[in-house]
């Protein structure tokens, strides 16, 4: 299934970048929408090329019932992001992978933090898919608007952490 997502955000990309990469951000982000963040690490200075790996947990109460069946009451979410150094007008790109332990669920995308005079556009354009025999395109397209949400709450997460780090 198709993932699609774009929203602006009226900060430069360093400082969407370095907030995407707090892992008090991540930390916070994790716990608005209900779950938990088990670990984050930064391979690399932020500046560059830079890995972020978080590792989450989250309940399942939001799932369709037929993915609850799979999973518990709650699951656990490795987002991986391999973010390479800025263009020279300072837009940034990262390779981002989601895997759900348990579950043959996976995401591949790419975001984008694109330069504008607004600020900056978080773009996302990736892939849901299932591997469960039978059932796995009913799971990615169930899965896929949730994902696509969640993406978009991170850019408005974002947005409210930014500004209570100003005062």
């Amino acid at each position: 299934m198709a993932l699609n997502a774009s929203t602006i955000l009226p900060y430069d990309v360093r400082t969407v970048t370095d907030t995407f990469a707090d892992e008090g951000f991540l930390r916070s982000m994790s716990e608005h929408v209900g779950g938990s963040l088990v670990s984050a690490s930064v391979d690399g200075d932020t500046v560059g090329a830079f890995v972020l790996t978080a590792v989450r947990t989250m309940p399942t109460d939001r799932l369709p019932d037929i993915a609850k069946k799979f999973v518990g009451a709650t699951l656990t979410v490795t987002q991986k992001e391999q973010w390479a150094a800025p263009a020279a007008d300072g837009s940034r790109e990262a390779a981002v992978e989601l895997s759900v332990g348990g579950v043959p669920l996976k995401v591949n995308a790419v975001q984008r933090l694109v330069s504008t005079p607004e600020g900056t556009r978080v773009d996302v354009d990736g892939k849901v898919a299932s591997s469960i025999p039978f059932l796995g395109d009913k799971i990615a397209k169930a899965a896929e608007p949730m994902i696509g949400k969640a993406l978009t709450i991170q850019a408005g997460q974002a947005g409210k952490w930014i500004e209570s780090r100003k005062s």
